[in-house]
């Protein structure tokens, strides 16, 4: 996770220097961009955050869909993320639409989502409020189910994706937060970069005050179910850090401290709360020996992804996992959506009509120009 805003951003600590140089030296563009397969988002909102949105929405839709938000990470794209994680690909298979908010150069010269900027984490505005008119703009357009509506993200997106779930909790039925930080555990650049690190966390109470102050507790009086995924190596955003966002949300969500049950296989160690009615309300994630990005199975049963930087090939399908956890992934369907080198860029989405301006040839002659370079 790298960030910037304004002219006084502290210098980076060695490693994490070390870590970004290796992930952008040769290229100032993301990893492998299959803009082809995602639909810009238009005409959603004010838009105080001044994100760009894009959506995809299977060819064989369903009458009613379950929605899925993913927030990419530093340094990558709506696009990048989507091929590396498998997410559109998921949803051919499984009948859901995806929405992918995607940060500006202009915003985070680093393509952080500003999660440690209060303005951008408040429930009414900047970035969190641009998310949340993308939800309300693509739940009026197009034929999805509001009581099925998720939210994951990577890192900066991952803690972008808990600051979803603290401010509009009646939004969400759910969500997951891949190596993320809790909710409002710091408000400027040095609290970010120490947050990471894991010093200085807000203790547990805090932090619940803080989630609980962001927003009404949810009309049903339950917080949406939470998966949270960590590498138990990860020397970015280290692992006090999905330990102090679990006890943010056991807190939140009236769970008890320990786990009602855990479980190891393999490399993943998995511990799960259950609400009072027995459902499972909060699970805990950790791969051993992982890093810091995104677990991936890219070969075999549950494979469903390709293997870049911040994209791990641990033989562990996040993707998989977590739609399951979200209940919009059957458990019997077999999955094996892992590297296929040009069948994913080569598919075109489903466009809804009235979805966007993409639904006219103009528009489309007008993105491809301008997605060739060849139009400012």
């Amino acid at each position: 996770m790298r960030f910037s805003r304004g002219s006084r951003t502290p210098a980076l600590p060695d490693h994490l220097s070390r870590f970004i140089a290796g992930l952008t030296a040769g290229s100032d563009a993301p990893f492998g961009s299959p803009a082809g397969r995602l639909q810009p988002l238009e005409a959603f909102g004010t838009n105080p955050g001044a994100l760009a949105g894009h959506f995809y929405v299977p060819r064989s839709a369903p009458a009613t869909m379950p929605l899925v938000v993913v927030l990419h990470g530093c340094t990558q794209s709506a696009a990048a993320f989507d091929r590396g994680s498998g997410w559109s690909r998921l949803a051919d298979l499984a009948g859901f639409a995806v929405l992918f908010p995607e940060q500006s150069r202009e915003n985070n010269p680093n393509l952080c989502f500003n999660w440690f900027v209060p303005q951008d984490i408040a429930r009414d505005g900047g970035e969190a409020q641009s998310i949340r008119q993308m939800v309300e703009t693509m739940l009026r357009r197009m034929p999805l189910d509001p009581a099925r509506v998720f939210v994951t993200g990577l890192s900066a997106g991952g803690a972008m994706a808990a600051a979803m779930l603290a401010t509009a909790p009646d939004l969400f039925a759910g969500g997951a937060v891949i190596a993320g930080l809790p909710y409002a555990c710091a408000a400027n650049v040095p609290q970010a970069f120490r947050a990471m690190n894991g010093e200085r966390l807000p203790g547990a109470f805090e932090l619940v005050e803080r989630a609980r102050a962001a927003a009404d507790r949810p009309a049903s009086g339950r917080y949406p179910r939470l998966s949270l995924w960590q590498g138990t190596m990860d020397r970015t955003v280290v692992p006090a850090n999905a330990e102090a966002l679990a006890a943010q949300w056991r807190g939140l969500a009236g769970l008890a401290d320990a786990p009602d049950h855990a479980t190891i296989d393999g490399r993943l160690a998995r511990s799960v709360w259950l609400d009072g009615e027995g459902r499972q309300a909060l699970e805990l994630c950790l791969v051993e020996g992982m890093d810091h990005g995104t677990p991936l199975k890219t070969m075999g049963p549950d494979a469903c992804g390709v293997a870049a930087p911040f994209m791990l090939d641990v033989g562990i399908s996040s993707t998989c996992h977590i739609s399951r956890f979200f209940g919009i992934l059957d458990p019997s369907v077999a999955v094996d959506l892992g590297s296929r080198p040009g069948a994913a860029e080569e598919e075109t989405a489903f466009i809804p009509p009235g979805a966007g301006a993409m639904s006219q040839p103009g528009a489309v002659i007008e993105n491809a120009l301008r997605k060739a370079g060849l139009l400012r």
